[in-house]
């Protein structure tokens, strides 16, 4: 697929050991890459800090365990320079409920931005898409992957797992099924939606509109989806 204006898409994903960015830690980092030389994959699991280890929860929730990480898992440096190499030329970065894998990625590559200051520059060069915020103009409630996969019937392509690589390959076929279904998603691009109840979650970024986004038990007609009302903001 291609999004206009950009030579280089990275839909991505991470398993963490929680919901804080800034305290937790990425345990499973992965990514499909798509461009003209065609598709990468990368998928990685992540050695924690001695002393650390995997929630009960996460363990249930993504199968990921201590063994695994111990036995398979690779650096935080190495997982981290093997992301960063995708940043190529005019780069979006694609995910779904973007602004939390963001911010995992952001502060990890902030704790290597001594050794590693073009992460940061690759990072911050680059532009983001968040799935979430498209599919919460085009349908119901409720919003997750799983969702998106059955509304765009999927489900014997692709499975989600809770574990990083399928997810990225789901979401791969859940953004080129919403760019046939519509296309305007270079409307979106650095725009996130949010839920007023819970607001902003994690560091804001800086290139990133943020506003809040009601539900709707419809497709939103053009000029009522979020990018167009911020537009409209703008005048």
């Amino acid at each position: 697929m291609e999004i206009q204006g950009y030579d280089n898409l990275i839909f991505f994903d991470t398993e963490t050991t929680g919901f804080d960015g800034q305290k937790n830690r990425i345990i499973e980092l992965a990514a499909v890459q798509v461009n003209s030389s065609g598709e990468k994959h990368i998928d990685k699991f992540i050695k924690l800090p001695e002393g650390e280890s995997v929630p009960d929860k996460i363990v249930e929730l993504t199968g990921i365990t201590d063994k695994i990480l111990s036995e398979e898992g690779v650096s935080e440096i190495e997982a981290c320079a093997e992301f960063a190499e995708l940043f190529t030329g005019k780069t979006l970065l694609v995910a779904h409920n973007a602004q939390f894998d963001l911010n995992f990625i952001g502060y990890t590559f902030w704790r290597n931005r001594h050794e590693h200051p073009e992460w940061i520059r690759a990072f911050n060069a680059a532009d983001y898409l968040d799935t979430l915020t498209v599919f919460k103009d085009r349908r119901s409630y409720p919003h997750k992957l799983q969702n998106a996969i059955d509304t765009y019937k999927l489900g014997d392509k692709v499975q989600n797992t809770h574990r990083a690589i399928d997810d990225c390959l789901a979401l791969f076929e859940v953004t080129k099924a919403m760019q046939a279904e519509r296309n305007d998603l270079e409307s979106y691009i650095n725009i996130f939606g949010y839920n007023q109840k819970y607001g902003i979650s994690g560091s804001t970024i800086t290139k990133v509109t943020y506003r809040q986004q009601g539900f709707s038990d419809f497709m939103r007609e053009p000029q009522y989806t979020l990018p167009e009302v911020i537009k409209r903001e703008r005048k």
